[in-house]
């Protein structure tokens, strides 16, 4: 076993920033589940790093719609979905306890109803695909969804924050598509993800791009990073999640900026990588996270990627830029025990180019 524990170390050559993107513009990032009796908590238990403004919590205080009217019978899929499609803020009110919410089909976001669409469970809202259903579908390219620009790839909304909810057993198995994305699939405008858990979910067994079991996302406004903060992807034995790649989270040149979250007992179980072999149906890539295209950053801090597993590549992190451009900078973050896989140049249980620039300080890899 190779053990690192790393002060401040650049591999491949290249100067980069790590951490936070603005420590003097952090905010504090209250989180509602701290000590739940039903799954691992949302976030790593002591906040290591400062969370940039942009990347907090949403005010909620004057939703356009609250969902529920005081019971947690009155909290239905039906209202939840339609509640999706008017967009703008969203709450809930269900009652004093915690509540499931089981859908037997997705919420889809109307990209007309904008621009900023507020998810808020306040810590108490389960939303559940009841093993048959993805959760939650965004994409500013469905023409179905409304097309509201002719750079439908590259435009500034809707801006989705999903904050204080919990995500569980969604399967997209089933939808051909817009594949991956079990619990979440996202293309365009902007994401954001704060204080939420990810337990069960599941997207395609096998592929050789196909991936995110939790969250699958594509384009977002001018390369900005798709925001996760305070949360958790499995985290326990038992509640991981599973996909042909990417058992937490997938993209296809997005960048990330992931704060102070979980990733462990997740599984990317495809064969063959990608391209796939001859003879595989490919996959098999990136334990937790799966990042794949041109020009992007994995920036990682406080976070903690633990007991993930792959049949191929990357029991930790898949990082390929097919442009050999983008860097991976990892901060007082932990990555051990992933278990699986091989091409390992530079870190064990991360898959990378030779000159992909990783950035390493305060961190521990094992």
């Amino acid at each position: 076993m190779r053990l690192l524990r790393i002060g401040t170390w650049i591999a491949a050559g290249a100067l980069v920033a790590c951490g936070t993107e603005d420590s003097d513009s952090g905010v504090d990032v209250p989180n509602p589940l701290t000590d739940p009796e039903d799954g691992p908590r949302a976030g790593t238990e002591e906040a290591a790093c400062e969370i940039p403004a942009e990347a907090g919590l949403e005010d909620v205080s004057v939703p356009t719609t609250i969902v529920g009217t005081g019971t947690a019978e009155s909290c239905t899929a039906d209202l939840f979905i339609e509640a999706v499609a008017r967009g703008g803020v969203i709450t809930f009110d269900c009652g004093p306890d915690p509540v499931t919410i089981t859908l037997d089909r997705p919420a889809k976001v109307f990209n007309d109803t904008g621009p900023r669409i507020v998810l808020d469970g306040a810590g108490l809202v389960t939303l559940s695909g009841g093993g048959t259903s993805r959760i939650l579908y965004m994409n500013t390219c469905d023409e179905a969804q409304v097309w509201t620009t002719p750079q439908c790839q590259d435009q500034d909304h809707p801006q989705l924050t999903v904050q204080n909810l919990t995500f569980i057993d969604a399967d997209s198995r089933g939808e051909t598509e817009f594949d991956g994305g079990g619990a979440i699939w996202v293309r365009g405008g902007r994401f954001k993800v704060v204080n939420s858990r990810f337990f069960g979910n599941v997207c395609a067994d096998v592929g050789p791009d196909v991936g995110g079991a939790g969250i699958r996302v594509f384009s977002q406004f001018q390369g900005n990073p798709v925001h996760v903060v305070n949360s958790t992807f499995g985290g326990a034995e038992d509640f991981g999640n599973t996909c042909a790649n990417g058992g937490g989270v997938s993209s296809i040149g997005v960048s990330w900026s992931i704060y102070n979250t979980v990733f462990s007992h997740n599984h990317a179980i495809g064969n063959g990588g990608n391209p796939a072999q001859a003879g595989t149906p490919g996959g098999g890539s990136g334990g937790a996270i799966y990042n794949d295209g041109n020009t992007m950053t994995l920036s990682l801090c406080g976070t903690e990627i633990q007991g993930n597993d792959v049949t191929t590549h990357g029991s930790a992190i898949f990082f390929v830029t097919n442009d050999h451009t983008g860097d991976i900078r990892i901060d007082r973050s932990t990555i051990t025990q992933n278990l699986g896989g091989s091409w390992y140049p530079t870190y064990p249980q991360i898959s990378n180019h030779d000159d992909t620039p990783i950035a390493v300080t305060d961190s521990i890899i094992e």
